[in-house]
């Protein structure tokens, strides 16, 4: 017989870029003049300048910023996917443990039954019956005895099949397992890029003077005013309503990037947050919620509706009325209220 299948579960549980080598100078004078070619300031991009003004650095800074919501959003799609991975994988885990206890209580009711069986003897039923002083009371224990042998192949054939179907979950489970490896490598790579890209951003703004940086850093709504709510607009629905009422109640917060509340927020995670508390489900990702309801035209855009920005959608705000909106805007800044005319608009959603 084989060994008890063990039930018990055990608990849940960058790549560097080097410099590219530079080729040896072989002469001094060549090292001279290489000094005099290089002898330049580096923007965080890979690419050399000379002095930069201050509003050729905020227009760097912005491109990279853009550059790593986008990674961003890419990094949410597979957090998004390794989750949805690990969570499978910890149900096959689960229900592999369940079937592996039922396929050990069918085993040790054979294991009885078998031993009772050694016990009692294997006598030759012809042979029985020709001792047997009483041959009808014999056949009819026989057929009794015939019905019961039937149930144990029955219970024989379940045993069978509880350990194919184990089989096969286990086997099932060990896929997901490399599935959750490959998203586990994706989510590290789109990791290291907004790394990177907040990495040369904050190098570029460490260019600006203070006063520079603060006018850098000052939120879009000191530009439009009081962060305070626009003119009334109605909302589409009560659901909107409330959106937009926990959207205000978010306002002050930092941007985080991957960050869904309700201490911070990135552009998507609040827009999903807002949508969430008024028991609506959006999906995680800039670029999976512009499909999630119905879109609008610029002109149709009403308080609750999803704004979103860039030709790679990759920013989203959550409109409030009066031509603006509250956002999560980037790392170092936090969820204010902003002009929808202040990026490159690419569409609006209306969720259900």
């Amino acid at each position: 017989m084989d060994a008890p299948v063990a039930a018990h579960r055990k608990p849940k549980q960058t790549r560097r870029y080097p410099f590219a080598a530079r080729p040896a100078a072989r002469t001094a004078t060549s090292l001279v003049l290489a000094g005099a070619a290089t002898a330049t300031v580096f923007n965080g991009t890979g690419t050399a300048d000379t002095v930069l003004t201050p509003a050729q650095i905020k227009a760097r800074v912005d491109k990279l910023y853009q550059e790593a919501e986008a990674a961003t959003e890419e990094y949410n799609g597979a957090k998004e996917r390794t989750d949805g991975a690990r969570e499978e994988l910890d149900r096959l885990r689960d229900e592999s443990a369940r079937r592996a206890e039922r396929l050990n209580a069918g085993r040790d009711a054979l294991g009885s039954i078998a031993a009772a069986q050694y016990r009692a003897g294997a006598v030759d039923p012809v042979i029985r019956l020709a001792l047997e002083s009483d041959p009808d009371g014999f056949l009819e224990r026989a057929a009794i005895d015939r019905l019961v042998g039937d149930r144990h192949a029955a219970a024989a054939a379940d045993v069978r099949g509880r350990l194919a179907d184990l089989n096969r979950l286990r086997d099932l489970a060990g896929h997901r397992v490399g599935e959750l490896r490959s998203h586990q490598d994706e989510l590290a790579r789109r990791k290291a890029v907004v790394q990177r890209k907040l990495a040369a951003a904050e190098g570029m703004l460490k260019r600006l003077d203070t006063p520079q940086r603060a006018a850098y850093d000052a939120p879009g709504a000191d530009r439009l005013g009081a962060q305070s709510r626009p003119p009334a607009v109605t909302a589409t629905s009560s659901r909107a309503a409330r959106a937009v009422a926990y959207a205000y109640g978010a306002l002050g917060k930092p941007y985080v990037w991957g960050a869904t509340g309700p201490a911070s927020y990135d552009c998507s995670g609040l827009t999903r947050a807002a949508w969430r508390a008024a028991g609506v489900s959006l999906p995680r990702t800039t670029y999976t919620q512009i499909g999630a309801g119905r879109r609008v035209a610029r002109s149709e855009l009403a308080p609750g509706d999803l704004v979103f920005f860039y030709p790679g959608v990759s920013h989203v705000g959550l409109y409030v009325g009066g031509g603006r909106m509250i956002h999560a805007p980037r790392p170092g800044a936090q969820v204010r209220i902003a002009s929808v005319d202040e990026m490159p608009f690419a569409g609006a959603t209306r969720p259900a």
